[in-house]
């Protein structure tokens, strides 16, 4: 429900900025173990002036992290409190390459309960692997997540 309203919020603050706003991630799966940080993708139009997206997401208390490419497009955080993360929002082109990977994976794993559940193991054994390590912990979730996407190459 929370995902939803901040989707919705997003929507209208970005109107002529984004076509679409969808909620993706962990924790947009049903029954797949995450962490307690909603992922969003906004969809931005062709012609979206990146400037003013930042400086309204800005003014939503969205706190820009730069452009981090193919690994996320332009990386928001929403905090709850100084670096407790509540939302990471990826602001991406619309039906480009990281917009339709974020949503396939993220239906693939509603509709396919075998692969959520290896995902749901390797999750949870690279959590305890890689406690203190954000950032291998995400690295090593790459090789699975891309044979989800290209499953039907």
């Amino acid at each position: 429900m929370y995902a939803q309203v901040q989707c919705n919020e997003l929507k209208q603050a970005l109107e002529d900025q984004a076509i679409d706003v969808q909620h993706v991630g962990s924790t947009a799966v049903p029954d797949l173990p995450a962490k307690p940080i909603i992922d969003i993708a906004v969809g931005l139009q062709d012609e979206a002036d990146v400037s003013e997206a930042i400086a309204r997401l800005e003014n939503m208390s969205y706190l820009y992290r730069g452009d981090t490419g193919e690994s996320g497009g332009y990386l928001f955080v929403k905090e709850t409190s100084p670096d407790i993360r509540s939302i990471h929002l990826h602001a991406v082109d619309y039906d480009g390459r990281q917009w339709r990977n974020y949503l396939l994976f993220r239906d693939t794993l509603r509709q396919d309960t075998v692969l959520r559940q290896q995902y749901a193991n390797l999750k949870q054994s690279l959590a305890r692997r890689f406690l203190h390590d954000r950032e291998q912990y995400t690295n090593s979730k790459h090789a699975f997540i891309q044979s989800v996407l290209n499953r039907d190459d």
